[in-house]
């Protein structure tokens, strides 16, 4: 027995002491954590790519519960972020997922919504780790943010044609249930509408007011007595011709509300005021707004407004007459926005951030405006080769332009409207009316998509 006992205790101690096999022993110890290496990073990657695709996935639930929120109970929450969670996550080696929402309005409307889920390992299951979690977490405000809109819409005469006018009515009625839809408290998002054509109409009620130059109304609309002279209408209609007869201007209440572009009557590259929304001023006639009895006047306009009954109604009054004066109408509508004149905006809450924006329509080129029938004068007016002119100001002043070509004719693309809108995604050149609903649809989701904020 203590033989065996010596000769396994020579045996072991010259095991201890062989040099070798310690090479492959060495290189297999060694290769341990190279091959652990390499699968960390195999299986980090892959886990990576899915906790990116749950972030996605938790930003557009956010987004899309941030709608109905404050109207669902807690349970109705937590259903639909799991749904809505379910319908874009699209990665089925995730297992263990877990959805949870919450909606509060401590310090502005938000809703959180946090994810996780288990993704399992391909090589470092042989060191004891079988999953790897994922977690993901979005938050959406939009309490402390609010929205103006103001809506610049084509009424000119070629709006009849090829069912252009019934679209813009669906579209624009689409857009306004969106915009109604992201309201939870009245003001959050206010809308404005300026119908356009060669004028705009500011109301006939306002024939008193100071803003108003009559020179050219007043010269165009005569009533005369004796020696058989006549007076006539203005905006391309009749001029006043006395033939010695007794003529004075027309009652102003006879106005229908129109009014033409603003600045220098002979000359407007003397002035901007038709560029800009300087305040009109009784001492600078070329401030003030020139009314024009146009027989062609669109509806009038509505200012700022979450009467979405009103809006709605006014949408249905449009009806397609006129020559086109898209710088007439761009300018009403950043006026809109800014108040002046007919127009009053609310003020702003400092205690909100706002976003403002003009989605200008129009389905044909510039036509007239109060001095030229040229399309490239008219144009430059709007935006000129040196980037200057409406858009530029409006761009400026930190509005957003989405601008609509309807092009159902064969015309040219518009340059001057792309130029206008505030990057080339802002623009839409459709060539069917029917697609203008899907095109103020995607404006309206832009729109009313809530900030992500974390």
């Amino acid at each position: 027995m203590l033989t065996v006992c010596n000769r396994l205790r020579r045996a072991l101690s010259a095991f201890a002491h062989a040099r070798k096999g310690n090479v492959a022993i060495t290189f297999a110890l060694a290769t341990l954590p190279v091959v652990g290496a390499v699968g960390f990073a195999v299986d980090y990657s892959h886990a990576n790519s899915v906790k990116a695709a749950m972030q996605a996935a938790l930003d557009s639930t956010a987004l899309m519960l941030a709608r109905e929120a404050s109207t669902d109970t807690n349970s109705q929450l937590q259903t639909n972020a799991l749904k809505y969670f379910q319908a874009l996550f699209n990665r089925p080696e995730a297992k263990s997922i877990n959805i949870s929402a919450s909606y509060t309005t401590s310090g502005g409307s938000q809703v959180v919504v946090n994810g996780s889920a288990q993704v399992p390992a391909s090589f470092l299951g042989i060191i004891g780790y079988q999953n790897i979690p994922v977690t993901g977490t979005s938050t959406t405000k939009w309490g402390s943010s609010r929205l103006r809109v103001a809506l610049v819409l084509d009424n000119t005469g070629s709006m009849a044609d090829d069912g252009k006018m019934t679209a813009l009515k669906s579209a624009a009625h689409g857009l306004l249930s969106q915009l109604q839809g992201a309201v939870t408290t009245n003001g959050d998002v206010y809308v404005s509408i300026i119908p356009f054509s060669k004028d705009v109409n500011v109301g006939s009620s306002y024939y008193n007011a100071n803003w108003i130059d009559w020179t050219d109304w007043n010269s165009d609309n005569q009533n005369c007595s004796g020696g058989g002279g006549w007076g006539g209408w203005g905006g391309g209609g009749w001029g006043s011709f006395g033939n010695g007869s007794n003529c004075s201007p027309a009652n102003h209440n006879t106005w229908n509300g129109c009014v033409t572009d603003r600045g220098n009557s002979n000359s407007p590259s003397t002035s901007n005021y038709d560029q800009n929304v300087t305040a009109p001023s009784t001492s600078i006639t070329a401030s003030l707004f020139p009314a024009e009895q146009y027989d062609q006047c669109p509806v009038a306009m509505m200012g700022l407004s979450y009467n979405w009954t009103s809006l709605n109604s006014l949408i249905d009054q449009m009806t397609p007459n006129g020559n086109t004066n898209q710088p007439i109408g761009l300018v009403w509508g950043w006026q809109s926005l800014v108040g002046g004149g007919p127009l009053s905006a609310p003020s702003m809450d400092s205690n909100y951030t706002y976003q403002q924006a003009i989605i200008l329509m129009s389905d044909g080129l510039n036509t007239q405006d109060r001095w030229y029938s040229s399309q490239s004068s008219v144009d430059n007016r709007m935006y000129n080769s040196s980037g200057q002119g409406t858009c530029a100001n409006i761009k400026a002043a930190g509005i957003t332009i989405y601008a609509i070509q309807v092009n159902t004719g064969g015309d040219p693309t518009s340059t001057l409207m792309q130029n206008c809108a505030s990057s080339s995604d802002k623009f839409w050149m459709i060539t069917q009316a029917n697609q203008l609903v899907s095109v103020f649809n995607q404006i309206g989701t832009n729109l009313t998509k809530l900030r992500v904020a974390k």
